[in-house]
């Protein structure tokens, strides 16, 4: 016997909200940006800046301190005093780190360092009282913790997503926490790049991944297709909201209490949330039938969604399933690459503006504010103007931004930044509010958890981005091909998404039967 409402019910909503207010927590994940800034003591230097035999003093500020250059101190020349064909890597202190020469032996060689050269202190031990124990990490070790976090996250997504459908979201958002007050705890207390790959890596994907699976899915089950756009957007707009208050949080705790005692903190505290938001989730009872629309859904919007609950062995059988994979990994690998370095962006690009070098956390909870509202808005209106069109229109105008960002940076126009980088955090969480009403479109409703914890592969696959774009920063001094190769996948996304159709199960159910027929005896 089948349950009508004419709208949801109030557990519909209190289900939705519960699991923003999950995904609000969960999302410690953009707090790496100021932990990888805190780790990371890496400067591009520019003509006129001093090196002493600890810091590096900008020209700017040896202009405005009249600072008089010592004995031993290295002053950076332009770049066309310095002829040479490569980038020169350099780092303070005695400990040897592969792919860098250190300053002293610089020194010996008497070689000049010139604009673009790259120093670091990656490798020597954190003098601050509060970070005793901690050394330095360059790009590519900072961004190698926060990669596996995410590939982990996605994986577990799957069986998280088993959990929700024939346990209980409760079960899952609980059993997340757990491990995500584990995961900080390792991290803060080890000190060290192992503890960082091993507690938010490894425990703190799996915390993420198991916790993010119980609510989406569940709301989702609540709401027909009129309004899985909208709800999907909500649910996982708490995800990206969460970089609002989490980067001048983060901040915040690792000036005033170090970096251990922030990992602690934010991990005990957002484990506590995660716990108890999570008894408040529930899915439908058995015959619930959504409440239908106020207004008549027209032929292609009733074409757009199935009316069949795919099982994931049928799903996995189309290569829809496969394109929607893709389409994941395409419009994720953007965010991640900005996301990633999004406290960077803005340090470089305001660098001769203190207030913005010195508050490079505005960009990030900008971004998440925009995120947030990328993960509603695209949603909302992806109910109205189709899931496909959606989704081309995000990523081809953040493909855009992606090619002008060098340009941008370069030119250090702060305007112009925020206006580039906000199109990209909506596109990212556009992304994860298309994605799984996509999935519950094309193959269903009722096993959406595991459904979409298989399609939510894609999501940890964007990875690669951020730790590529790690890589050619340590190698080239700067982000610019990044930018250029995610574009350019961004494009590839839009011609995947106009080629991809929602599928049939009447089609396959008829080829299931004609191999059977010719099947030989």
């Amino acid at each position: 016997m089948s349950d009508t409402y004419e709208k949801e019910p109030t557990q519909a909503w209190i289900t939705t909200f519960a699991g923003m207010a999950i995904n609000l927590c969960l999302g410690i994940l953009y707090a790496w940006s100021m932990w990888g800034a805190a780790l990371v003591s890496e400067v591009t230097l520019a003509a006129g800046d001093v090196v002493t035999k600890t810091k590096v003093i900008s020209a700017a500020q040896v202009q405005k301190d009249n600072y008089a250059v010592q004995p031993g101190d290295m002053v950076v020349k332009p770049t066309e005093a310095v002829p040479r064909a490569y980038v020169l890597k350099v780092k303070f202190g005695t400990n040897v780190k592969e792919g860098y020469a250190l300053l002293s032996e610089v020194e010996k060689k008497e070689e000049n360092l010139r604009a673009g050269d790259i120093i670091t202190k990656a490798g020597e031990a954190m003098t601050d009282p509060k970070n005793l124990g901690w050394n330095y990490l360059n790009n590519a070790e900072a961004a190698t913790p926060f990669s596996l976090c995410v590939i982990i996250f996605a994986l577990l997504m799957i069986p998280g997503g088993k959990i929700q459908d024939k346990i209980s979201p409760k079960f899952g958002a609980t059993l997340g926490g757990l491990f995500l007050a584990a995961g900080c705890f390792i991290a803060g207390l080890m000190k060290s790049y192992t503890g960082l790959i091993i507690g938010f890596g490894i425990f703190g994907g799996i915390g993420m991944g198991i916790g993010y699976a119980a609510p989406t899915p569940a709301a989702l089950k609540w709401f027909g297709p009129h309004r899985r756009g909208l709800i999907a957007g909500l649910v996982v707009g708490g995800y990206g909201g969460a970089a609002l208050y989490i980067g001048p949080l983060a901040k915040y705790l690792i000036g005033a209490f170090g970096i251990t005692q922030s990992f602690v903190i934010l991990g005990v505290g957002f484990a506590t949330v995660v716990i108890i938001a999570g008894q408040l989730i529930k899915i439908p009872p058995p015959g619930y039938v959504p409440a239908p629309p106020r207004v008549a859904q027209t032929a292609k919007q009733l074409a757009a969604s199935t009316k069949h609950n795919w099982e994931a062995g049928e799903m996995v059988k189309t290569w829809q399933f496969y394109a929607l994979v893709f389409m994941f990994i395409l419009s994720t690998q953007s965010g991640l690459l900005i996301i990633a370095n999004a406290a960077g962006l803005l340090s470089k690009t305001g660098a001769k503006i203190p207030f913005f070098a010195e508050n490079a956390w505005l960009l990030v909870s900008f971004g998440g504010l925009i995120n947030a509202m990328g993960r509603v808005g695209t949603g909302f209106y992806s109910d109205k103007i189709g899931r496909q069109n959606a989704y081309c229109l995000n990523l081809g105008l953040s493909a855009l931004c992606l090619f002008a960002l060098p340009y941008v940076m370069q030119s250090q126009n702060i305007v112009l930044l925020f206006l580039a980088v906000g199109i990209a955090y909506w596109q990212y969480g556009g992304g994860l509010a298309l994605l799984p009403a996509f999935t519950g479109d094309f193959f269903g409703p009722k096993n959406l958890g595991f459904n979409y914890g298989l399609v939510f592969v894609g999501w940890g696959l964007g990875t690669f981005m951020a730790r590529l774009g790690g890589t050619i920063k340590d190698i080239t001094g700067s982000l610019n091909y990044a930018f250029y190769i995610s574009g350019a996948l961004l494009v590839v996304g839009v011609i995947l998404a106009l080629s991809t159709k929602r599928p049939l199960w009447e089609q396959l159910k008829d080829q299931a039967k004609f191999k059977a027929k010719v099947k030989p005896a």
